[in-house]
């Protein structure tokens, strides 16, 4: 796969979670808040790994 297509795909990540963190500002989310936060969590690793294998050029 072509670097700059799994590039544009982080990036898709990286804007979908801008969404789990709106999530997290709801004040009715319960237990879901434990997902949502390990979810960022994981997202936040793939993006850490992602920078230190592909970093920028």
């Amino acid at each position: 796969m072509e670097v700059q297509v799994i590039r544009d795909r982080v990036e898709t990540i990286k804007a979908k979670r801008e969404a789990l963190i709106r999530l997290l500002e709801q004040p009715d989310l319960g237990t879901l808040r434990i997902d949502v936060n390990q979810a960022l969590e994981e997202i936040d690793d793939l993006l850490e790994e992602f920078d230190r294998t592909f970093p920028n050029e």
